[in-house]
């Protein structure tokens, strides 16, 4: 029987084909590349038969050794998976990752113009799978190249939970005194339209470049090729599917701003800058925190579900409501649902569905009755940002009273003081 890498003779009604038989499972075609670079598909109602020419025999690539420039400086690459190190294998059509550091710099050849790299995978996570043990492995593995004394780290991730992991190595890595940027990439490393490289590259010279210090995140500014930017770890959120240019700071501003021709670095705002600082490890998170998003019709069970969660996060409407008010034929009382909650032990913070702005928990009855309740008012912190934290809080603090007032203080820049009105939808 043809498996995908073989080549095959694929009878139709209509003649033969022949070439490599392709993996396939989105269409009900049979996929052919053939011998001018080019992949035919046939309908498999029309195939007679196939016949295996010859059976696929893999090639073992050699890894080859990488010279070493005293004059660079070193940056490690440490991976989590995703598209980002990959290229296709174009005798089968199967995605190989790339992850020693000679195999890193043959897909990204420019890499060695700028720094010594070293390259190696931490373990396959997948963006949608993320859990709270995966950043505690991630930051054990920053931990160790720190103790290395390299100069900067680099940390490819998928791009769907990137910036939930960027807010909470922010928040673990304590007194971080070297750069680690996290790199994705939204289209993957066959296509013509790729951003794996430019951002991967800018980072890289971002990293080897300036004395910036703390976590942050690299991606393209815009859909075209010019620019990539370091976005604040604590205040990017992804806001596209699909576009090259998804992840925005908000309610914050672009640290910097490196441009992929020339490769200027232009700082766009004050930074943390490198220091002989001791990093300090602090990995505990809380696993029993919940997320609730505010939307009409609720009920007070949808509330009650958090009954023993140490806490809840409510991503509220506007400025920070939730519908605690209802008119008085209903007896929902959702409101006496949340007071049960704080009553019992679980903290309860209040973000807002609105991206931008803050929440304010003094100017409609909703919100003075939610403050009343114990709901803490996060001011504009994002909802994703919000559950790390409080997760975090929870994980490495006992005293709940400190967590309720650490929660709404800002502690890596994850609030923003005073928004400026540039820093609205660009």
């Amino acid at each position: 029987m043809a498996k995908p890498g073989d080549r095959v003779k694929v009878v139709t009604k209509e003649g033969e084909i022949e070439g490599i038989l392709m993996p396939n499972e989105e269409t009900d075609s049979v996929v052919v590349k053939l011998d001018n670079g080019y992949n035919i598909g046939i309908d498999k109602k029309k195939v007679k038969k196939i016949d295996a020419v010859k059976k696929y025999s893999a090639k073992t690539e050699k890894k080859g050794k990488l010279s070493v420039n005293k004059k660079l400086p070193t940056i490690s690459i440490l991976h989590t998976g995703g598209t980002i190190a990959s290229k296709v294998n174009y005798e089968t059509g199967g995605v190989i990752a790339k992850f020693d550091p000679a195999e890193l710099i043959g897909l990204f050849p420019e890499l060695k113009e700028i720094a010594n790299f070293d390259s190696r995978l931490i373990e396959q996570m997948f963006s949608e799978d993320m859990r709270f043990e995966h950043y505690k492995k991630i930051a054990g593995a920053v931990e160790k190249e720190v103790k290395k004394g390299v100069d900067g780290i680099i940390i490819t991730h998928g791009t769907d939970t990137l910036a939930y992991s960027s807010a909470a190595l922010a928040f673990v890595l304590e007194r971080l005194n070297i750069p680690v940027i996290l790199v994705g990439a939204q289209r993957s490393s066959d296509r013509g339209s790729s951003d794996a490289a430019m951002n991967l590259i800018c980072a890289s010279e971002f990293i080897a470049k300036t004395d910036f210090a703390g976590v942050g995140i690299c991606m393209h500014e815009k859909p075209d090729d010019k620019n990539s930017v370091i976005l604040p770890a604590c205040k990017t959120r992804k806001m596209h599917t699909s576009r090259r240019d998804a992840f925005k700071a908000i309610n914050d501003t672009p640290i910097a701003m490196i441009n992929y021709d020339t490769r200027k670095i232009r700082f766009l705002r004050d930074y943390g800058k490198r220091s002989d600082s001791k990093l300090v490890i602090k990995e505990g998170f809380e696993d029993k925190i919940g997320l609730i998003k505010c939307h009409p019709n609720m009920f007070r069970e949808q509330f009650d579900f958090f009954k023993g969660y140490k806490g809840l996060v409510i991503e509220g409407t506007g400025l920070g409501h939730a519908p605690v008010d209802p008119p008085q034929r209903l007896n929902i009382n959702i409101l006496e649902s949340i007071k049960s909650l704080v009553k019992s032990g679980t903290i309860v913070v209040m973000t807002s569905q609105c991206l931008f702005g803050s929440t304010h928990p003094h100017v409609y009855t909703a919100a003075i009755n939610l403050s009343k309740a114990g709901v803490v008012y996060c001011k504009d912190m994002l909802s994703e940002t919000a559950f790390i934290k409080l997760s975090w809080l929870l994980g490495n603090y006992k005293d709940k009273e400190e967590i309720k007032r650490l929660i709404a203080t800002d502690l890596r820049g994850e609030i923003n003081p005073r928004i400026e009105p540039e820093q609205y939808l660009e």
